[in-house]
């Protein structure tokens, strides 16, 4: 659907992309990919047919290497052609956001900066998580 030009919209699942996008929570659009960039965030085809949502990290030539926002280290590589879709829009509680926006984009950045320290925010962001999961089941 993606290549002939139509957006898909999928519900996001796992946490890999904390704290920008959230399973169970989140909805994300994707469009034919027309262009790319460091820290836009891509569905792509993985060895195995494996398909992840994950942020673009470094392009070196025809190579993109891709990292997960809540990954600490890990990343895979791909090659463009394996690049199916861009991510345009995440739905959270009925709004709509513009991940292609400036303010988007400088936390996007920001957030790889803290790479150091990203393993603290991410202790952080979980555990408000499962707090907040345990007070919405009182």
């Amino acid at each position: 659907m993606l290549q002939s030009g139509n957006s898909v919209t999928l519900r996001a699942k796992g946490n890999s992309m904390l704290p920008f996008i959230m399973e169970e929570r989140d909805t994300v659009v994707l469009q034919k990919v027309e262009a790319f960039a460091v820290g836009s965030v891509v569905l792509a085809c993985l060895p195995g047919n494996r398909y992840v949502l994950h942020r673009v990290y470094r392009i070196k030539g025809e190579h993109i290497m891709l990292m997960g926002d809540g990954n600490l280290h890990a990343m895979e590589c791909c090659r463009r052609e394996d690049v199916a879709g861009v991510v345009v829009k995440i739905i959270r509680d009925g709004r709509v956001i513009d991940i292609t926006s400036s303010s988007q984009l400088f936390m996007a950045a920001l957030w790889r900066k803290l790479l150091p320290v990203r393993r603290y925010l991410l202790f952080v962001c979980r555990w408000w998580m499962r707090r907040d999961r345990r007070m919405k089941k009182r």
